[in-house]
């Protein structure tokens, strides 16, 4: 998978991650059956924007979702917990970045970002 930096504000922080770009035939699969401590940030971006809820079957730690709209901005984050079955962001979105909970990204893990953006 191919990987880039991407920037955005959570809440009044800003974050620079590194991901891997989810190419259009691994999008149903994501972060499942992989392993907590090896798993890394996911970016699934589509050409339109959507409103579509996600699940984390077969995921068996919790991740932290962002969802991003079109003009770059964050409208919603989670963190969702294993075997979730429907999980909807509050608002249409072009870009989803699931980051694992793992010791790799740590300031994801903090109870700052549980907070509604």
């Amino acid at each position: 998978m191919k990987e880039k930096i991407i920037s955005f504000y959570l809440g009044k922080k800003k974050v620079r991650i590194k991901v891997r770009v989810v190419p259009k035939w691994y999008e149903g699969i994501g972060l499942m059956f992989s392993r907590r401590e090896s798993s890394r940030a996911l970016i699934f971006e589509f050409k339109k924007s959507v409103r579509m809820p996600i699940h984390s079957w077969f995921v068996f730690f919790p991740f932290f979702a962002i969802w991003i709209n079109s003009k770059n901005k964050v409208v919603d984050s989670k963190i969702v917990k294993p075997f979730s079955s429907w999980v909807l962001p509050s608002e249409n979105f072009k870009k989803l970045i699931e980051i694992p909970l793992n010791s790799k990204y740590k300031f994801f893990q903090m109870s700052s970002v549980e907070r509604k953006i």
